[in-house]
């Protein structure tokens, strides 16, 4: 089982003395028997704003940490209280009570400086106890705190007892409490009522705008917002008439006004509640020994100069930045070294990776910059990047054009070796040329990476052989004109040979015409000769015929006047005179 702690009041865990911090060897001695893990609750703030009433409540006490009523500063350096956690079994409460800040009697301005980022390095839970608001000044303070605790974590590496990743030790960010004494504002924002958290989230959020006044603005909460993802903010009435603070820790609850007895009660409540184990990075709990460690080895580093005073920020910044700027290159090297491939398809494929190892870099840096106010080496980070983006782009066309060129080569090899070889010497070969040129370049077309330069690659070797395809034009020429003449007098003597079996055919035809009209002509002389005859015949029958009616008439005419004369002969009338008789006769 683990030893039980016991200190009955706080004790100096680090004392300034003449600007250098000193260790308590009894204050490491107590850290190092606690087995326990340790919540470590620090807090800071300036001088006379009531920080050591608010821990010793934390530890349950109304007396421990010194709680001054005058104007002069009562806490010197940082003191420690360390009591069983009240709601965490078998955990150990560390509470931090620091020097105020801003006390206008010290000489070394710097210490205020060192005393806070201690406490920010040493705590899970940070609280910021600031008076009346949340202003800019609070604001740029803390920035400006956070960025040196970073610088810090970057030069010092623990050596710690059972921890097998050192460096890595403090990586993990305190929960930042921002506790706001004697606040006298109303809580209302766009004309409704707000919440403290919404307070302190409105006093960070960044405005909108690219501008350098916005990013001055805004750089400090970004940062912040960063460093803490864990906010809470706690707002304290004033807790008793002023003429009573002198006596605060001696007054009793019924005393206090009652907003402010709750508004403790409601802070405490959530710091036992929510404040986490000190934990590495690598999810390992920070004991008491652990603790010891990690605060000699921040003591060691500041006192050794890696932490500048405020004076020095300018230097810090210069050399912090111009590190800041490498790292930024360093990983936009890394990251397009690792997935950029040349040549690219597209122009828009590398510009699209360029943007995105720019984001990378850009967030590196940023991460790694300290108070670069007027955006100098950001500036100069911009003109390293777009120098980047040049040279890889050149590169990038370098590689498109050799690779382009070597595709040519090997893809369009075998039609320069036909050329030499005659293949197209002949009619018709430019035309088998150009489909064979055709049927390569989309051969060509297909094959991947080719990079931007593709097309301009293509045209510039076409135009390179272009002499050759003019020469199998014109041999082409040549050799379709003989051939062409060729197959003229082919088709000539042809169509003459034609020509003649036609015109014989056709005076054959002729003469059988001809010999078809003189049977037609003979037989239509038969024909004629035939019904000349027969119509002769016809006449001369009919003639016969007549000439036979005629006698037949003759006949019976001659019968007839035969028989008149015998009648005559025979009846003789007296009046007929002899000359009748003889005309008869």
């Amino acid at each position: 089982m683990a030893p039980v702690v016991h200190m009955p009041e706080p004790l100096c865990l680090i004392e300034n003395t003449n600007g250098q911090l000193l260790v308590n060897p009894k204050a490491l001695k107590i850290l190092s028997a606690i087995q326990q893990p340790v919540v470590v609750v620090a807090i800071v703030g300036l001088y006379r704003t009531g920080k050591s009433y608010l821990m010793n409540k934390l530890a349950g006490k109304n007396k421990g940490f010194c709680v001054g009523s005058t104007v002069q500063c009562h806490t010197k350096g940082i003191w420690m209280w360390c009591v069983p956690h009240p709601e965490k079994p078998n955990h150990i409460l560390v509470l931090l009570d620091t020097e105020g800040l801003g006390d206008i009697e010290k000489d070394d301005k710097k210490s205020d400086t060192q005393i806070f980022v201690l406490a920010l390095l040493l705590s899970s839970t940070f609280v910021y106890n600031t008076m009346n608001t949340i202003d800019q000044r609070a604001i740029d303070l803390l920035h400006y705190v956070t960025e040196l605790s970073n610088l810090l974590r970057t030069v010092t590496s623990p050596d710690l007892d059972g921890v097998d990743n050192a460096p890595d030790f403090m990586n993990v960010c305190p929960d930042l409490v921002w506790t706001v004494r004697d606040f006298y504002l109303d809580l209302e924002a766009n004309g409704r009522l707000i919440t403290a958290d919404e307070y302190l989230e409105n006093s960070l959020r960044p405005k909108q705008g690219t501008d350098r006044h916005l990013q001055n603005f805004n750089l400090p909460r970004l940062c912040i917002q960063k460093f803490f993802p864990i906010k809470k903010c706690f707002i304290f009435d004033l807790p008793t008439h002023r003429k009573k603070l002198a006596q605060l820790e001696t007054l009793h609850n019924d005393d206090l006004d009652p907003e402010f007895v709750q508004q403790v009660a409601d802070f405490c409540s959530y710091i036992f509640s929510h404040s986490k184990t000190k934990t590495l990075s690598g999810g390992i709990k920070v004991n008491g020994s652990h603790l010891e460690s990690l605060v000699r080895t921040c003591v060691s580093a500041i006192n050794s100069g890696d932490l500048p005073c405020m004076e020095n920020v300018l230097g810090l910044a210069q050399i912090t930045n111009s590190s800041a700027v490498q790292k930024a290159i360093d990983h936009y090297d890394q990251q397009m070294g690792q997935k950029l491939q040349l040549p690219t398809e597209t122009l828009q494929e590398l510009l699209d990776l360029h943007r995105v190892s720019e984001k990378g870099a850009m967030e590196v840096f940023m991460k790694n910059s300290f108070e670069d106010i007027d955006q100098g080496f950001q500036e100069t980070l911009e003109i390293l990047l777009e120098a980047k983006q040049n040279d890889f782009c050149k590169r990038n066309l370098e590689a498109s054009l050799n690779r382009c060129s070597a595709l040519l080569q090997d893809i369009f090899h075998p039609l320069e070796e036909d050329v030499k070889q005659g293949i197209y010497s002949k009619p018709g070969g430019h035309r088998l040329f150009l489909q064979k040129r055709e049927e390569l370049k989309a051969k060509y077309y297909q094959a991947p990476r080719k990079g931007i330069q593709a097309e301009k690659a293509l045209q510039k070797y076409l135009q390179s052989k272009e002499s050759v395809s003019v020469t199998i034009w014109q041999t082409d020429l040549v050799l379709t004109a003989r051939e062409k003449e060729m197959e003229e007098a082919r088709v000539k003597a042809e169509f003459m040979k034609a020509e003649e079996k036609r015109l014989g055919a056709i005076l054959m035809q002729h003469q059988q015409r001809m010999e078809q009209r003189e049977r037609l002509h003979r037989e239509q002389v038969r024909q004629m000769e035939i019904k000349r005859l027969y119509q002769q015949a016809l006449q001369q029958r009919d003639q016969e015929r007549r000439l036979k009616e005629e006698a037949e008439k003759l006949k019976e005419r001659f019968q007839a006047e035969s028989r008149k004369l015998q009648d005559e002969i025979q009846h003789p009338q007296r009046n007929d005179s002899p000359d009748d008789t003889c005309i008869l006769l």
